[in-house]
């Protein structure tokens, strides 16, 4: 980890109303893995946007806007997500998506495949479309038509543009927490 965890202590005045904020999204809308320590202290992502408020503003507003009322399944979601992650091989990412695409009810051995960088075959006709969106994204240049046409119309063209922007943040998430070397938390286990 290159950023020591910011303390509430060592923020300013503009990271504190910023923590408020993140901290507030995260309870809300990220259930099922860690993203806040026992100190209270933001991990993941979370921690370098605070660190960094000028750019996690912005991204923190981002991140709202595709995770209230998003018109997409959530477990299609959370493949595109997956997918996303896998590319980039963002190690706290696949550990916080695997835990919330078990919640959102998709199998182990489906995720398991996306992790390793492969196309599951027992694709929902959704998932299959969430998949294939997702790895024409993150592979580089156009978005192939017939993709394109088959998200439309499966979801519609605001579903389809959240789908676009969903990679294209997780993209941005997978980047920061390469580029800072964001570890996966430790796990407490029962003994």
């Amino acid at each position: 980890m290159r950023l020591p965890l910011l303390s509430s202590s060592e923020m300013s005045p503009q990271q504190r109303m910023l923590y408020q904020d993140m901290r507030e999204g995260i309870e809300t809308n990220f259930k099922g893995f860690a993203a806040i320590d026992k100190t209270g202290a933001l991990i993941g992502p979370w921690n370098p946007w605070l660190r960094f408020a000028k750019f996690g503003g912005p991204v923190c507003e981002l991140v709202k806007a595709l995770s209230t009322s998003p018109t997409l399944p959530r477990p299609v979601r959370e493949i595109a997500i997956l997918v996303t992650g896998a590319k980039f091989r963002s190690a706290y990412e696949i550990y916080a998506h695997v835990l919330v695409a078990e919640l959102r009810g998709l199998p182990d051995d489906k995720i398991a495949t996306i992790v390793a960088g492969q196309r599951p075959s027992d694709l929902t006709r959704e998932e299959a479309i969430a998949y294939d969106v997702a790895s024409a994204l993150v592979s580089g240049g156009v978005l192939p038509e017939l993709t394109y046409r088959q998200s439309v119309a499966a979801f519609g063209e605001e579903a389809t543009a959240e789908f676009i922007n969903l990679v294209g943040l997780y993209c941005m998430v997978s980047v920061t927490l390469n580029g800072f070397d964001v570890p996966v938390p430790e796990i407490e286990t029962a003994k």
